[in-house]
């Protein structure tokens, strides 16, 4: 992003831990991309450039990418795109990627919604969008914010100190993210996790039985009094507390452009 008066948030030069990745181009190969070749991906939040050189790798695509800033980019081949996503439309033509990965990135951002339109916008039709961010929702992120009022890997925020990047502003949990995703057109959503926590599992174990007696007075008091469960948003709402995302570290989403 540009550097300007008003701070930007700004992601750690470090793309992402390595189960991050793997999952990211698992969550790729699962999405089974059929694009005229050559193929070309977009990656979003680009840091050293390690996602953008094991796409090329592995699935043999011409890749473009684009941060606030260059020089965290490792490959000399790789020319980086400077954009402020908090003001400015990505870049690109319409249609031209098959590909678009955005990791660890939508919750340094002050809006989240404005970032999707402009994915679903450079998409080619049939496209894959690989969106990750840390998962709020897991067991030891929910005992967190019950403790502290912060989520897990969320900290106290500096006030006006503009010399300093800002850090996570933006929470997005599951059913907000897949939401803003539906609603901006994509289909296929595929949630998942790059590893299950061992404080997860421990919390799991515990807090199973009082989750589910829980989840389930929450769900018919939204389904029967407030009417706020319906067929369309009925498998968001069940995703909550799915097994992934009570025990994952970082929620993984694959969603597809339709043709």
């Amino acid at each position: 992003m540009h550097q300007g008066e008003k701070p930007k948030t700004t992601p750690s030069p470090k793309l992402s831990a390595p189960t991050i990745q793997g999952a990211v181009l698992d969550a790729i190969a699962a999405a089974n991309i059929h694009s005229p070749l050559p193929g070309e991906a977009l990656d979003i939040g680009s840091g050293n450039g390690e996602l953008v050189g094991a796409i090329r790798a592995r699935f043999g695509l011409r890749t473009s990418a684009c941060d606030y800033t260059d020089a965290l980019m490792k490959d000399p081949t790789q020319r980086v795109d400077i954009v402020d996503l908090n003001a400015d439309k990505l870049p690109y033509l319409d249609g031209r990627f098959c590909l678009v990965t955005c990791i660890e990135t939508i919750e340094y951002l002050e809006q989240t919604r404005p970032l999707l339109r402009e994915i679903f916008r450079v998409l080619e039709p049939g496209g894959a969008a690989v969106i990750s961010t840390p998962n709020i929702l897991n067991l030891p992120s929910r005992l967190r914010y019950l403790m502290t009022g912060f989520f897990s890997r969320f900290h106290p925020l500096p006030i006006r100190e503009r010399c300093h990047p800002v850090g996570r502003i933006n929470p997005v949990g599951y059913f907000y993210l897949a939401h803003a995703l539906l609603e901006t057109g994509f289909l296929d959503l595929e949630p998942g996790a790059d590893c299950y926590q061992r404080w997860s599992r421990l919390s799991w174990i515990v807090l199973l039985l009082p989750i589910k007696i829980a989840g389930l007075f929450f769900w018919l008091r939204e389904k029967n009094k407030f009417r706020t469960i319906a067929p369309a948003n009925r498998a968001l709402v069940a995703a909550v507390n799915s097994r992934d995302l009570l025990l994952g570290r970082t929620l993984i989403v694959c969603a597809r452009k339709p043709m």
